[in-house]
């Protein structure tokens, strides 16, 4: 039963919890490395982000309907903005585990047309996101002080473009996967552009300012899910060309995704490297948790799958081992955020969704 007092300030970073738990599922399931349970792991995070996702989507459904001043408030909000992003993302995430591990357990081609509806859902609102965000980019008075966050809006379309190299061969060969191809490239090509515009206005804050508050260090994860959503994206869409397009423009791009994932992976793991000295250092300074805690999730997923994809398109066996170690660390960290949110909801230091 819902409680709609609870509901008047539900914010659009809930969904964060569905893109943080559905990752472990796509992560596990495309693996490249041999674990065991990998199956059950997966099948049962896919289950979870499932329910996740409809519980949110109803409860955001009576928020938008009960309290719909708030919720124009914080679609206005230059802080609460961005992380509407993560709405298409949570959509695209399911619809990605959908295709991976729900079609081992249902009809696959029940499976993937559940895939291909919530692809569609989720790449036309990220459109929207991006759009909005861009608009917001262009009136420097309305957008307020540059943030990591800002990028969760833009990130959809490369989420897009991974989620949908997996799409391309289930659809009729000839023009229909060569245009779903194409689409997935201007999908990748449009969220690099708009990431690199916000990294470059992110990095000048920092250069001026310093990092964020220690409360909101957390969020300085989310670049990494663009990194390795765009890796991701660059090999399996190389890989899917090979069933779309003639032989040479699919070694091409083939290629240019191995070329891609060596430049982009180096990228990875250094800012890795930097953002957990820094994550360290804040948790030493008293960093406690906010849902702030949740980007430390999909982008570490997304590394992974990012990795996982270059190694596999490679033959590469480095990144298939780190794809592995990222993982791993990806399962305790949702382990410890989940548990740290369900505390929070029980004790009512959260609204809860429900």
């Amino acid at each position: 039963m819902l409680t709609i007092p609870r509901l008047a300030h539900l914010t659009p970073n809930w969904f964060a919890i569905v893109m943080g738990t559905g990752i472990i599922a796509v992560a596990t399931s495309s693996l490249p490395v041999n674990l065991p349970g990998r199956r059950g792991i997966a099948i049962t995070f896919w289950l979870l982000a499932t329910v996740l996702l409809a519980v949110l989507v109803t409860a955001f459904v009576v928020h938008w309907v009960r309290h719909t001043e708030h919720a124009r408030d914080y679609a206005r909000s230059a802080t609460m903005f961005p992380f509407y992003g993560a709405l298409p993302m949570a959509v695209l995430t399911v619809g990605a585990g959908t295709a991976a591990v729900g079609s081992t357990v249902i009809s696959p081609g029940i499976a993937f047309g559940i895939a291909g509806t919530l692809w569609a859902i989720g790449t036309a609102a990220g459109l929207v996101t991006c759009a909005v965000m861009g608009m917001r980019l262009r009136v420097v008075a309305d957008r307020g002080t540059p943030t990591p966050a800002w990028l969760m809006p833009v990130v959809p379309p490369m989420v897009s473009a991974a989620t949908g190299a997996a799409l391309v061969n289930h659809l009729p060969a000839g023009w229909p996967r060569v245009a779903m191809l194409a689409g997935c490239y201007a999908l990748f090509t449009l969220a690099l552009v708009f990431a690199l515009v916000i990294a470059m206005l992110v990095g000048r804050e920092f250069g001026e300012r310093g990092l964020p508050p220690l409360q909101a260090l957390p969020t300085m994860w989310i670049p990494l899910g663009i990194v390795g959503q765009s890796v991701a994206a660059a090999n399996l869409l190389g890989t899917a060309a090979e069933h779309a397009v003639d032989h040479g423009v699919a070694d091409t791009l083939h290629v240019f995704g191995l070329a891609y994932g060596l430049l982009m992976g180096t990228v990875m793991i250094v800012a890795l490297t930097a953002v957990s000295l820094v994550t360290a250092r804040a948790f030493r300074q008293g960093l406690t948790f906010t849902m702030s805690w949740w980007s430390f999730t999909f982008p570490v997923g997304a590394c992974a799958v990012g990795m996982g994809a270059f190694g596999v398109a490679g033959d590469f066996d480095i990144p298939r081992a780190l794809s592995a170690g990222l993982l791993c660390a990806l399962v305790v960290a949702w382990c410890v955020v989940a548990v740290h949110t369900a505390h929070r909801v029980r004790t009512r230091a959260l609204p809860a969704p429900a």
